[in-house]
């Protein structure tokens, strides 16, 4: 269990890290004063102030904050004895909401904008040492349709309905959400291009539908194909974290397929488990290529446009760009504090689900 605990504080402190490095660096380039940096929530472990920030380290691995000057309308003090406070009628320089309104909105997006750097900086990594799994058709099932719309082994799947397909799990992703529409599968032979329609067929055994093959065929990525298929495997991770959110918000999932930090150190203690017997490096490689997955959900999930997550900053901002002058930083406030006490009423709830789901 040590273990665990420190591999998810590893892997999440990573995630969360290049998250709020996006916001600190790009908020320097345009001149706003970042007053604090901070990994983790709840009681601080360790502080340092370096220039105009202060740094610190926080006990729960479970988030972080990079604080601007004037966010929010909150000002750091300014130095001087009481009476000289008095007289200041100035704001400190660097404020956030005086910079230029597209700095802002750079500023903002540039933590989701880093999950998505760093996820495309380890497939790099884990490609690099793995391959690429392809969509080879490497056997049929009988009685099945991928055999009865003429499908056969070695085949290699580019298209299903209109959708370019580089990797096998784009496969299984789509075969495993099918509700048994018809499919279009466009793919290649001998070097030519077939197209085929076919029906998902329904297993009761498994409830679920089934096209009627296996696929997968590992190759080894040197050069262009290493940054080819390492942008494939964000590019899938990116399609399927959108198109599982459209299915929640649709009814399709449910609040047992959600989440959150216990949820996400069950999953790191299988995949640690399962993957001890072939080597540390096959251990580290796993986790690598799971931050891959957490860096692209952490993204995603702070673009929506929700009020307290990045998203929902930049909302407020596009409004200021069309309205010619911000929403004032009171109503814009209330907005966001609303909207955190609802994601913290969201966290209890997918938290009370982690536990529960552990002893079903």
């Amino acid at each position: 269990m040590l273990v665990t605990l420190i591999v998810f504080i590893l892997v999440f402190g990573v995630v969360v890290v290049s998250h709020e490095l996006g916001h600190f660096l790009i908020a320097k380039l345009n001149g706003i004063k970042v007053v604090e940096f901070s990994v983790g929530m709840g009681p601080t472990l360790l502080e340092f102030t370096k220039g105009e920030t202060n740094y610190a380290l926080k006990l729960l691995p479970l988030g972080g904050a990079c604080v601007f000057e004037g966010e929010d309308g909150i000002y750091t003090e300014e130095k001087g004895n009481e009476e000289e406070k008095k007289n200041v009628l100035e704001k400190p320089e660097g404020t956030f909401n005086d910079a230029n309104v597209w700095s802002r909105i750079a500023t903002v997006f540039a933590g989701p904008f880093f999950n998505i750097i760093l996820a495309f900086l380890l497939s790099l990594i884990v490609v690099g040492f793995t391959g690429a799994t392809i969509p080879k058709i490497t056997s049929l099932m009988d009685g099945y349709p991928a055999a009865d719309a003429g499908l056969q082994v070695g085949d290699v799947i580019t298209k299903i309905d209109g959708e370019r397909i580089y990797l096998y799990n784009e496969v299984t992703f789509i075969s495993s959400m099918s509700t048994g529409e018809e499919l279009e599968i466009e793919y290649t032979r001998g070097g030519e291009k077939h197209t085929t329609m076919l029906t998902p067929k329904y297993s009761e055994e498994d409830s679920r539908y089934y096209i009627g093959f296996t696929i997968g065929e590992n190759i080894e990525c040197k050069g262009w194909n290493l940054i080819k298929y390492s942008a494939c495997e964000v590019r899938y991770w990116l399609k399927a974290t959108v198109e599982s959110l459209l299915m929640l918000v649709q009814g399709k999932l449910t609040g047992d397929d959600l989440s959150g930090p216990v949820g996400i150190a069950v999953a790191i203690d299988d995949m640690v488990e399962q993957a001890t017997p072939y080597g540390i490096p096959t251990v580290v490689l796993t986790m690598m290529n799971f931050a891959v997955l957490l860096s692209v959900n952490l993204g995603v999930m702070n673009l929506l446009p929700l009020p307290a997550l990045d998203g929902g900053r930049l909302v407020f901002m596009f409004i200021e760009v069309l309205r010619g002058k911000p929403v004032p930083p009171e109503k814009e406030g209330i907005v966001h504090f609303i909207g955190f006490v609802a994601l913290m009423i969201l966290m209890v709830f997918v938290l009370y689900n982690d536990i529960t789901k552990i002893f079903r």
